[in-house]
């Protein structure tokens, strides 16, 4: 997104992408290629235009009719609340990028994707200097973070417990195949990723029963399409606090649904205002919301969308999904050709044992640096050229998204974007806080 802005601005500049994937555009999240993995929100949700809301449902009703996604009739809703596959919005971003890369070539300017990964940079008063994995060195005039999310399935931490080691890839369908289709699979953690993984055993012809386990046992919500509801944060801009955040929250909720309005209308009126209000928080109130709302909140505000809520639904009635409040404590050696796993059930001292064919890690993102092993992040750290955002999250910067040094200054050419912001702004995932930042930060750049 930020290559794509860059390159529709008046001028003539060069881009280059560090991505060790074969394409642009698709990242972690729309590099899945199973049907069954959708977007976690609809079309009107989920443009990568900040200028036009409407671009995926645009782009979408042009794709279907030329015989695109022909199962797209299954769910029975208009264009723009369908919830795509994200192989489908991943040739939407490509496409985007292209037209862009079109349109940046009358000006002279040209994006160019180099597959390597990133594995050191440093920066002087005259220019960055990167080191790639294949040994190549670039020099730019500035550098930008745009790594994305770090899914804990699959990144390298330092302090490992050897989960990944033992467990499956919550995407992988080929590998859930080789399963007993009757076999009892284990999950850590009961969020989106958790109902990604059930959707992937489920298109594996997995049929046994699933056990998951997550600290509060805490079920994402289904994405519904509520109506309109007054901006009640706009109107009041004394409310500053999480606690009374949550009480006036609970307020509106409690009146929609007097009103027989869905309780997720006055809630969706938050997302205009989440950065602001996490921003001038003080730690103390960020800790207190990350200690005492933050399973709540990721419950109710990163829904599942309709098709896979209905799946988990299912099972959970058919009683073959089973949902525990538990922590995860390590894996047990010597659990022959299964897994064990060790728990401590909440409300309860003692840790206990269970057992499964398989385990899923679905324990969600990494956000702090300083446990994610991968060559960039550790080097940026060590050199002091970034450092841990706040609680951790991410990776500190200004306001505009220059990155503050281990020393506290503000970086003149490195700059972050995206997920690494998630200490800065809270929700700096969602595709249109991504859009708004690569507007904002392709026209910092320029300057």
């Amino acid at each position: 997104m930020l290559a794509a802005q860059l390159l529709r601005l008046p001028g003539k500049r060069k881009v280059l992408v560090i991505e060790p994937r074969a394409e642009l555009g698709r990242g972690e999240a729309y590099s899945a290629v199973e049907l069954g993995h959708t977007l976690n929100g609809n079309a009107a949700r989920m443009s990568v235009d900040p200028d036009n809301a409407d671009d995926l449902t645009q782009w979408l009703t042009e794709y279907i009719a030329a015989g695109g996604w022909p199962q797209s009739h299954q769910q029975a809703v208009p264009i723009s609340e369908l919830f795509p596959p994200r192989g489908i919005f991943g040739l939407y971003a490509r496409q985007r990028l292209a037209e862009a890369q079109a349109k940046g070539a009358l000006n002279g300017s040209t994006v160019e994707h180099i597959q390597a990964e990133a594995v050191d940079l440093q920066s002087d008063a005259d220019a960055v200097h990167l080191t790639l994995s294949d040994g190549q060195q670039l020099q730019g005039a500035f550098a930008v973070l745009a790594t994305g999310m770090f899914p804990a399935a699959r990144t390298p931490q330092t302090q490992s417990s050897g989960l990944n080691a033992a467990a499956l890839d919550p995407w992988d369908v080929a590998a859930m195949r080789q399963l007993d289709p009757q076999s009892t699979v284990l999950i850590i953690g009961s969020g989106l990723t958790m109902v990604d993984a059930v959707v992937s055993l489920e298109q594996a012809g997995h049929r046994g029963p699933i056990e998951v386990f997550s600290r509060h046992g805490l079920l994402p919500h289904v994405r519904r399409q509520p109506p309109a509801w007054v901006d009640f944060l706009a109107d009041d801009l004394s409310i500053r606090t999480p606690r009374q955040l949550m009480r006036e929250l609970r307020r509106h909720c409690r009146q929609a649904m007097a009103e027989g309005i869905d309780w997720q209308a006055p809630l969706d009126t938050m997302r205009a205002h989440i950065g602001r209000l996490w921003h001038q928080a003080t730690d103390v109130q960020r800790r207190q919301f990350v200690r005492h709302v933050r399973p709540w909140w990721e419950s109710h505000h990163h829904r599942s969308p309709p098709l896979s809520a209905e799946l988990v639904a299912r099972l959970h009635g058919e009683g073959r999904l089973r949902i525990h409040a538990a922590s995860f404590k390590g894996l047990v050696p010597g659990s022959g050709n299964g897994v064990s796993i060790c728990l401590r059930r909440r409300g309860e001292a003692q840790t206990c044992v269970v057992s499964g064919a398989a385990l899923i890690n679905s324990s969600g993102i990494e956000y702090d640096w300083r446990r994610v092993a991968r060559p960039l992040p550790q080097q940026l750290l060590a050199r002091g050229l970034v450092q841990p955002g706040p609680l951790a999250l991410g990776i500190a910067a200004q306001v505009d998204g220059a990155v503050l040094g281990a020393d506290g200054q503000a970086s003149s050419r490195v700059f972050a974007m995206g997920p690494p912001l998630r200490g800065m702004w809270w929700e700096s995932t969602a595709v249109t806080d991504v859009a708004s930042q690569a507007k904002a930060l392709a026209a910092r750049l320029v300057q």
